[in-house]
């Protein structure tokens, strides 16, 4: 077989490089927070990355891990109706001025009655469907530029405490599907805060910061897993397919041909029947060789260590409007062991990462470069702590909603810089 190179969709970790932050003024219009929790009618099991759109407009988020949301809303859409929609599940309007914080909002399963053929596949096999996917860009997906305003998190965890919280609000300057330029991201406000006390005498960074999270749009950047020269070394196969929103979705699952050894992505793949879209996708890493699958992450380390991932997961999620879809929310979870020669005992390490599009507009001009904001993807956010003391620090941006163990981070973090400005006030040469 022909030897390649593979180039793997990436994140690293280094010892130590800077970058730089913008802050902006926010936005101060008056806005309705929406607060609640999306659980499945039934289980009453929490629905995590369901979808929380204001009806006509693109404002929205996602559900955090428990299945919590908040959304602002600006006071204009007061009359407009709160859609929610998750695979496999009802879609469900609420209207806006009825609603408060505190919301348990219920879905019901969907039991769309589907017959044998449409349960099982299209009429081509499920590479000729993905391949036919990938190729649909132009027509299927959104093919003008677009401005849009997400929301980043990323977390670094020594087994289960918090060792570092990053947060930002960036605008991805989209590029159309249907080119081959690369998306923009402008960095708008940001924090940061780091214990380097957890984490040893190693300091974690994760290198790419929103990019990694927008190089899972698998339709825009396929060369990452789905290239021309390696999706043949995947095997496809169809699995019972579901519904969203009433309308049928395909679903493939795919991994490496046994006879590849280098690693490579196993997963699912879900494509809307209608359009061929890739509606969202599920998928990891396959980590089972320790030092290939290392030299995909780590970037810098010190020789008397060594590092490898035991897990690296990865999921995507788009939206429609006006009949075109683009790239909504992914995360990515990744977990390394970190043995220290001479050491009896290792160190696991788990970064997460997430983004959510908040809003997008596509724009009268043509999109202009702002240098001096510019993320490059090797950027790592630089320390920001002040930020943590202001419960108004997001102002009307939208994010996602923080979960438990965030939040308690977050007070933590207060209590540190408190800590801090007590000491200082007691002690003013101690600065």
């Amino acid at each position: 077989m022909k030897k390649t190179t593979f180039t793997p969709l990436r994140s690293f970790l280094l010892i130590l490089i800077l970058t730089s932050i913008s802050l902006s003024a926010q936005n101060t219009e008056a806005i309705k927070e929406i607060k609640g929790k999306i659980s499945d009618e039934d289980t009453k099991r929490p629905l995590v990355f369901s979808d929380i759109i204001v009806d006509g407009t693109n404002i929205g988020t996602v559900t955090n891990s428990t299945g919590e949301f908040l959304l602002k809303v600006p006071y204009k859409y007061l009359d407009a109706k709160l859609v929610i929609t998750h695979l496999g599940y009802e879609r469900k309007l609420l209207d806006i001025v009825d609603l408060n914080k505190d919301l348990k909002i219920l879905l019901t399963p969907s039991v769309t009655a589907l017959n044998a053929i449409s349960i099982s596949a299209p009429a081509f096999n499920a590479t000729t469907l993905v391949k036919k996917t990938l190729k649909n860009k132009s027509t299927a997906y959104n093919d003008k530029n677009a401005l849009m305003t997400a929301f980043y998190r990323e977390t670094i965890k020594k087994r289960r405490r918090n060792a570092s919280l990053s947060e930002a609000v960036v605008k991805i300057h989209k590029q159309p599907y249907s080119n081959l330029r690369k998306d923009h991201i402008e960095l708008i406000k940001s924090r940061k805060n780091t214990d380097y006390t957890k984490l040893d005498t190693l300091a974690l960074k994760l290198q790419g910061g929103p990019f990694s999270n927008l190089y899972t749009d698998l339709v825009k950047y396929p060369e990452f897993i789905f290239s021309n020269e390696h999706i043949d070394f995947y095997d496809f196969n169809f699995e019972n397919s579901t519904t969203t929103n009433k309308n049928l979705v395909y679903v493939v699952n795919f991994k490496q041909k046994p006879n590849i050894n280098y690693p490579m992505y196993y997963g699912k793949l879900y494509i809307d029947a209608k359009t061929l879209a890739l509606t969202s996708a599920e998928y990891r890493l396959n980590v089972e060789n320790k030092e290939l699958s290392s030299k995909m992450f780590v970037n810098k380390k010190p020789r008397q260590v060594e590092v490898y991932p035991t897990n690296a997961s990865y999921n995507v999620k788009y939206r429609t409007q006006n009949g075109r879809w683009h790239y909504a929310y992914s995360n990515i979870s990744l977990t390394f062991k970190v043995n220290w020669e001479g050491k009896l005992f290792n160190s696991t390490y788990t970064l997460n990462s997430e983004m959510a599009i908040t809003d997008w507009k596509i724009p009268q001009a043509k999109l202009v470069k702002a240098r001096k904001k510019m993320l490059r993807p090797t950027s790592i956010l630089t320390e920001q702590t002040s930020g943590f003391t202001d419960p108004e620090f997001w102002g009307a941006y939208n994010i996602i909603e923080p979960e438990k163990s965030i939040e308690n981070a977050i007070k933590k973090i207060n209590k540190q810089i408190n800590k801090k400005r007590e000491k200082l006030k007691a002690d003013p040469k101690s600065s």
